[in-house]
C-alpha cells in the first residue's frame, strides 16, 4: 500500500455511510410520527446511526494519517469546514428563513443557522487533530487515550441544564445539551482520533493485517453484534442518547465498525470492480460535496413536508434525491474543472 494509490475500502465505506445519512435525514423529516416510532424507523435510525456519522468520521481521522498532511494544513481545511458548515445551515434553511421573515413563523432561526452538524465537526476535529500532532507525532497511544477520554467525559457531563443565552450557541459545539447540537466535539471527537490512531497502529503492524486475521475480527465482532444490537438500536433511536452518548456506546459502535471495515474490506477484494461498489466508491470520493448537496434538497423540502409521507413515499424520496444529488455532483465536478475552480474543493 503506498500513499500515492488511493485506496479503495475507505472510500467504500464513506460511500455506504452517506447514502444512510441520506435515507436517515428522510426519515427523521419527512416520515409520519407513527412510521418514525415503528419498526422501520427503528432500523432506519440504527443504519443513520453508528454506520453513517461514526463510520465517516473515523474514516476521516485514518485518511488525515494516512495522508500524513502537516499541521497548518489541516488546521486551513478545519477552518474552511467549518465556515462551510455554517454556510451550509444557511442554505438548507432558506426555506425556512423565507417563511420566518415573510410570513411571519415563530421560530428562533438562530438556532437552525449555528446548527452543529458534521462540517462543524469535521472542521474542529481536523485542527484538534493538526494540534495534537505537534504534540504527540507518531505516538500513536495517546490519541487512542485521549479519544476513551473524551468519551468517558461526555458520559460524566450533566447536560439536564442547558447553558442559555449567547454562550449556548459557542458551548454547544463543543458539548452539546441543545436542541441543535447534533454532533458536538464531545464525544463526537473521539472517533477521528481512533480512526487517526489506527492508521499509526497500521503502519508499525501492516504486515499482520491478513485476511485471516480480518475473518477472525469479522466473526468476533459479528457475534457481539447480534447480541447487542437491540442495546445500539434503542440509543440510535433515542436521538438526543446518540448525540451526547458516553463511553459505552462509544465502544460498541468501534466493535462495530470493525466489524464493517472487515466486511467491506473483504468484500472490496472480491467485489470491487463491480458497479454498485464503483457507484459507492464514486460517492465516497465526493462526500462533502454529496453532503451538502443532499442537505440542500432535504432540508428546503422537509419545511413544506414536515412529518407528512408515508413509506412509499419516502422511498420514493430517497431513490429521487439520491440520484439528483449524484447527478448535480457530476455536473458541479464538471463547472468546478471548466472554471478552474479547484479553490473551492472541501
Amino acid at each position: 500500500m503506498t500513499s500515492k494509490k488511493r485506496i479503495g475500502t475507505p472510500d467504500l465505506l464513506k460511500g455506504l455511510a452517506v447514502v444512510l445519512m441520506i435515507q436517515v435525514h428522510i426519515m427523521e423529516l419527512f416520515a409520519q410520527q407513527d412510521l418514525y416510532d415503528s419498526l422501520i424507523g427503528k432500523i432506519s435510525l440504527f443504519l443513520g446511526g453508528v454506520p453513517a456519522a461514526p463510520v465517516f468520521m473515523t474514516v476521516m481521522g485514518y485518511l488525515v494519517a494516512y495522508s500524513n498532511k502537516k499541521p497548518v494544513f489541516l488546521i486551513k481545511r478545519g477552518i474552511k469546514l467549518f465556515v462551510a458548515g455554517i454556510i451550509l445551515n444557511i442554505g438548507l434553511n432558506l426555506h425556512l428563513i423565507y417563511n420566518v421573515l415573510f410570513k411571519g413563523w415563530q421560530i428562533n432561526i438562530g438556532q437552525y443557522i449555528f446548527g452543529v452538524d458534521i462540517l462543524h465537526l469535521a472542521g474542529m476535529s481536523l485542527i484538534v487533530i493538526a494540534l495534537l500532532s505537534v504534540i504527540f507525532r507518531k505516538n500513536r497511544i495517546y490519541y487512542f487515550l485521549i479519544a476513551i477520554g473524551i468519551a468517558a467525559l461526555s458520559t460524566l457531563l450533566n447536560r439536564e441544564e442547558p447553558v442559555t443565552g449567547v454562550s449556548s450557541y459557542i458551548t454547544a459545539f463543543f458539548t452539546g445539551g441543545q436542541g441543535w447540537a447534533y454532533f458536538p466535539l464531545i464525544p463526537w471527537l473521539a472517533y477521528p482520533l481512533t480512526g487517526y490512531a489506527f492508521r499509526l497502529f497500521e503502519v508499525s503492524y501492516e504486515d499482520k493485517i491478513t485476511v485471516k486475521n480480518k475473518l477472525i475480527l469479522t466473526a468476533v465482532s459479528g457475534v457481539l453484534f447480534i447480541f447487542t444490537a437491540g442495546y445500539a438500536t434503542e440509543v440510535s433511536h433515542n436521538l438526543k442518547e446518540y448525540y451526547t452518548h458516553g463511553v459505552v456506546f462509544f465502544l460498541w459502535a468501534l466493535s462495530f465498525i470493525a466489524l464493517l471495515t472487515s466486511v467491506a474490506s473483504l468484500s472490496e477484494n472480491e467485489a470491487g470492480d463491480t458497479m454498485i461498489f464503483r457507484y459507492l466508491k464514486w460517492l465516497g470520493k465526493n462526500v462533502t460535496v454529496i453532503y451538502i448537496i443532499q442537505w440542500l434538497l432535504i432540508g428546503n423540502i422537509a419545511t413544506s413536508l414536515y412529518k407528512t409521507q408515508s413509506l412509499a413515499e419516502i422511498t420514493v424520496w430517497f431513490i429521487g434525491i439520491t440520484l439528483l444529488t449524484s447527478v448535480l455532483t457530476v455536473l458541479w465536478n464538471r463547472f468546478k474543472k471548466s472554471y478552474n475552480l479547484e479553490y473551492l474543493k472541501l
